[in-house]
């Protein structure tokens, strides 16, 4: 197998190994493998909390390895004994750490997602690859007691609304980065695939949007003020369908039009594909499939020789209603 899985910096797994799949979504922060193991009668002990890698030959074959889950953490192993005992690994990055750990913290207006992002990274020595500056300045924010990832997510969320960049967070070996979506330098053109699928619905369209203001300077009994409407040109063909949105990071006319209009959707598009694996492919990385431009929403490796994928994919003006305007 063209894989390595390397426990503690010391044991190199490849002979035990009997299935290795890695699931990445827009919707969680932490890279998961599970990894199934056949166990040596002897000398090698596994316990969660243990450090693990996985490493593999790149898509297309190549002749050095690299990095696909590091730095990885053992969370949970469950064992089986059937004439051969087996185990089972279920591994993340570290960014667990991130969503399993909880904190408060209290931001003044103006800073950055960049900044605030430093700020969790200094005061839990979390080391940092490359951080862009995501530039937008955020309003103040009273996180009480909730998970780290939470925060960063709320954060990323703000800047994405204020007109900014869309960014996740990745572990990589170097430290945490923001990835900006889209970005990466190299863009594959899906081509063995086995299936495509593709659902097309107008559950989720929105052709109106009223944004409100805050209720707290309409009174009690007052409804609350609308800061603008917003409608789509295809209200003639798919008729009215009106989301009502009140976000307290919008206060302006011009906040609320630029919301509003990135809020305003058509017939809701996605493609599920299956086929031949990728295996440096991540969620949030831009591919083409039939000239189309799209973003991977979540996939699904089954690493092998040779291996499979499955991937769910929508536009990136998909993407930023679903994950960053909470809104899909």
């Amino acid at each position: 197998m063209s894989y390595e899985v390397v426990l503690q910096d010391k044991y190199y797994l490849r002979e035990l190994i009997e299935s290795i799949s890695l699931t990445d979504s827009l919707d969680q922060i932490s890279y998961n493998a599970n990894i199934q193991l056949k166990v040596p009668e002897e000398g090698i002990s596994f316990a969660p909390g243990q450090v693990i890698r996985i490493s593999g030959t790149p898509f297309p074959a190549g002749s050095n390895k690299v990095y696909l889950l590091n730095p990885g953490v053992i969370w949970e192993c469950n064992s089986s004994n059937n004439s051969t005992k087996h185990l089972q690994l279920n591994v993340y990055d570290r960014t667990i750490y991130l969503a399993k750990s909880e904190d408060e913290y209290l931001f003044a207006a103006g800073g950055t997602a960049s900044q605030r992002l430093k700020k969790y990274a200094k005061d839990w020595g979390i080391q940092l690859a490359n951080v862009p500056d995501t530039k937008q300045k955020l309003s103040k924010a009273i996180y009480r007691t909730q998970p780290l990832y939470k925060m960063i997510t709320a954060d990323l969320q703000e800047t994405v609304k204020s007109g900014g960049d869309m960014y996740i967070p990745r572990m990589t070996p170097a430290g945490l980065e923001l990835f900006k979506i889209g970005s990466n330098t190299t863009v594959w053109k899906l081509q063995a695939i086995e299936e495509v699928s593709q659902s097309r619905t107008l559950e989720g369209a929105v052709t109106q949007v009223k944004v409100l203001g805050s209720r707290e300077t309409a009174g009690n009994e007052a409804p609350s003020p609308v800061l603008a409407v917003v409608s789509s040109d295809l209200i003639p063909k798919l008729g009215t369908l009106q989301r009502m949105v009140q976000d307290e990071d919008v206060k302006t006319e011009a906040a609320a039009k630029k919301l509003g209009n990135a809020m305003l959707t058509g017939i809701q598009e996605t493609f599920s594909v299956s086929g031949l694996d990728i295996n440096t492919l991540r969620a949030g990385d831009k591919v083409e499939l039939g000239g189309l431009k799209l973003i991977v929403m979540s996939v699904t490796h089954q690493l092998g020789d040779p291996g499979h994928m499955s991937l769910e994919l929508g536009s990136i003006e998909l993407v930023k209603r679903r994950y960053f305007l909470n809104y899909g």
